[in-house]
This record gives C-alpha cells, structure tokens and sequence, in this order.
C-alpha cells in the first residue's frame, strides 16, 4: 500500500466534509500540521470540531481555521494566546468545550484504544464537572470523561518510513502521537521520508499501522510565538 502523496491537498482528498470531528496535534506552533491545516482551509469544509490542546495563535496554526469561520466547536485546554479564539467564544460565535490537558490527551488515548470513558479526579467541583456523572471511589469523588474518537486526525511528525513508522522530534511531539490513534484514518505531514528499514524499530515512536497517509511538508520557516528581546549592550 503506497501511503506517500505528492502534497497535503492530495493527502486529504476525499476525507474532508461539513460538519466533521478532526483531532489535530501540535502546541502552541510547536509540532504541527501546517501544510494539512492550509489544506483544509482551501478545501472550504465548514461547521468543524477540533480537538486540540489550542487554535495556535491569530492567524497561524488553526487559528487560520478560526479566521476563515470554519470551526463550529473547539475542544480544547488553553485559548489565551489567540485574541480570535477568544473573541469569538466570547461572543458566542464558537462552542468551546474546555479540557484540562492532561484528560485531553487521555482522552484521545482511550480512544484509540477503544476505552469509551474513564474516570478522574481532575476537575472535580469546578465547572469542568458540571453535567459529567460522578461516582466515589474509595470515599473520593472521580468524574466521567469520554474518549475522543474522530473523523481524522492530523499530525505532524519528524522523520517516517514508506510504511508510515514515524519518529516524532523532541517536544514537537506534544499531544501528536495520541491524536494519531483517536480516529480511523491519520494523516501525517512529516519533513523527511526514508526507506523502510531505516529505521531503528527501537525509536519509532508511532508504528505505521497508526498512519494511512503521508505527505512530506518541508521546507518550513520556523515561526516564534513569543520573540523577547533585550537592548543591545554599549560597546
């Protein structure tokens, strides 16, 4: 099975539709996937569901996705660096669900391992409870959480074979390798493809089972959330 296409917008055709659950990886602008996100704002796809640990920030990442209006709802654990998410959920033009992260990412893992639910202490008697069953265990109160399964997923990975086995680069592995196993078909955009058995099977850290598509998205200019700067010193 050939999984390598020639670009993002091949990679995604015919998966996309109105109305769809899409599981996307990355942090901040740290690990994600920046050609499949371009690709699915040019494919016009409206009233979407992402669950991501955030939209990155105006403009960038998923917050393209915020800009264009094709977002309906975000599951999601943080939104203060994006002034477009924040408007927008303030406003009432996007449903927000708020997810610690920790119970986001465990979520989209139980998903993919088929666990519909679980149950957690994190949360307990704070909005992030409320509507959710709760039950004592051992004389303490946990509250049941869901698993995510989606529609597809997109990732962003470092370095994969033809068969899809995928190595993720330090911290840009982020919320990538559970978002991958949450849905029946995972795309990922990688920067660099190599030839089967290149691989130290011991490193992989997403075997290619997981991955149904890829596609190479390098070269990429590498973008900074936050730039601090310090006066130049005095000769």
């Amino acid at each position: 099975m050939d999984k390598l296409y020639p670009n993002a917008n091949a990679a995604l055709e015919g998966l996309l539709f109105d109305g769809m659950m899409i599981c996307a990886g990355g942090f901040g602008l740290c690990g994600i996937p920046e050609r499949l996100i371009d690709a699915i704002q040019a494919a016009g796809v409206k009233d979407l569901t992402i669950a991501s640990n955030n939209a990155g920030i105006d403009n960038e990442g998923l917050g393209k996705l915020l800009r264009s209006r094709q977002v309906k709802k975000m599951i999601s654990s943080y939104v203060g660096e994006n002034k477009e998410f924040e408007r927008q959920y303030l406003s009432g033009e996007l449903e927000v669900e708020f997810c610690p992260q920790g119970t986001l990412a465990e979520r989209c893992r139980a998903g993919g391992a088929g666990i519909p639910g679980f149950y957690t202490k994190t949360g307990v008697g704070t909005k992030v409870a409320e509507g959710k069953e709760v039950k004592v265990f051992d004389g303490e109160e946990y509250i049941l959480e869901r698993g995510i399964r989606a529609d597809l997923s997109i990732i962003k990975g470092w370095k994969a074979d033809e068969a899809g086995n995928l190595i993720f680069r330090k911290t840009a592995r982020n919320f990538n390798q559970p978002m991958a196993t949450a849905s029946h078909m995972c795309v990922a955009e990688v920067e660099e493809v190599v030839p089967v058995g290149s691989l130290d099977p011991d490193q992989i850290h997403l075997p290619g089972i997981y991955v149904k598509r890829l596609v190479v998205g390098a070269p990429y200019d590498k973008k900074i959330e936050f730039r601090t700067v310090r006066p130049r010193e005095a000769a």
